[in-house]
């Protein structure tokens, strides 16, 4: 019988090591900027006579509309239906650079990084949502970078929806890049920053709550995290996207009226009612009532978490194209 002999002088052959699960990989920022940036078009085209409603009930002092069905009447039927549209191209390029800055500059998203990832998602023996400050971390872009970019396309959208009826020849201003330059004639190059600071306050609070909100529902209804390749349905990112965006109007709504206020308010004429944040809000709690500073809370509640809904919907799915065809198919 013939053995066959090893030779001592041949090193052993190393045990193959157990074949591994490829880690998620992480979506580029390009990418996330871009699904976001087309989310807020949708969402923009489908709910801005919801925003229209709210800045009129906003800017309601004496009482003119009832509610919200009553102001979407009579703006209907005293300013003709388009009216319901004012200032879509200024509303749909706030909420454009929004989403793009919001979304864009991940730290858990770029390769050159060293920030490691928030502990947002399930750990072993640790709670799916992390701690706090991660979920802070969570959030993608300052929001005062993004609150000063888009400031001025909130300011001319305020001032375009606040003016009553369509004829041109009526109307002070006849579009948003006359609105823009009319506004800086007038008021000087700082006018089209009008209401900054509020908006600072409720665009840090809305997006700390509005991420990791979203995340923590795609975890716990879908099991869903990202980089894994699974791609929610249309309907499950709507209803991630609605819970997520339920209770920052709550929280934000008086620095969203002052907002309004700040922004309408045409400093050529004069003397201003109010002269900054904290005197509006002192001034409105003097003159209205406490309830005055959540004016415009139902068309809120009614336009921002469907708003989520649409953007997320958009979002997700350009996101899974790109996971299906980039990111899987280079593991293959």
């Amino acid at each position: 019988m013939t053995t066959s002999v090893v030779s001592s002088g041949d090193p052993p052959h190393p045990a193959s090591p157990p074949p591994t699960k490829p880690s998620p990989q992480s979506i580029p920022p390009y990418m996330k900027a871009i699904s976001g940036s087309l989310g807020g078009l949708v969402e923009a085209c489908c709910l801005q006579p919801i925003d229209v409603i709210k800045t009129r009930l906003q800017l309601d002092r004496s009482g003119a509309y009832r509610g919200i069905i009553h102001c979407g009447s009579t703006i209907s039927t005293a300013e003709g239906v388009p009216a319901l549209w004012k200032g879509l191209t200024p509303f749909a390029t706030h909420l454009t650079l929004k989403y793009t800055l919001r979304w864009a500059p991940t730290p858990s998203s770029s390769p050159r990084s060293r920030i490691p990832a928030p502990a947002i998602y399930p750990t072993p023996g640790g709670s799916p949502l992390g701690s706090a400050p991660a979920c802070l971390r969570r959030s993608p872009s300052s929001p005062l970078l993004r609150s000063y970019v888009t400031s001025t396309s909130q300011v001319v959208k305020i001032r375009l929806q606040q003016q009553k009826g369509l004829s041109p020849e009526l109307l002070k201003y006849k579009g948003p890049i006359h609105c823009a330059h009319t506004i800086i004639r007038e008021e000087g190059f700082l006018g089209l920053w009008a209401g900054a600071a509020p908006t600072v306050m409720r665009n840090g609070t809305n997006q700390a709550a509005m991420f990791t909100a979203k995340n923590a529902f795609d975890i716990l209804l879908w099991k869903k995290n990202e980089g894994d390749g699974q791609v929610l349905l249309p309907w499950q990112s709507m209803i991630s996207g609605f819970l997520a965006g339920t209770a920052g109007p709550i929280c934000t709504g008086p620095f969203d009226v002052v907002k309004t206020r700040l922004m309408a308010q045409n400093r050529s004429a004069g003397e201003v009612k109010y002269r900054g944040m904290f005197h509006a809000i002192r001034t409105i709690f003097a003159e209205e009532g406490l309830l005055a500073l959540w004016k415009g809370l139902l068309p809120r509640l009614m336009r921002i978490p469907p708003g989520q809904a649409i953007m997320w919907a958009v979002a997700d799915q350009v996101i899974g194209l790109y996971e299906r065809r980039h990111l899987h198919s280079a593991r293959l």
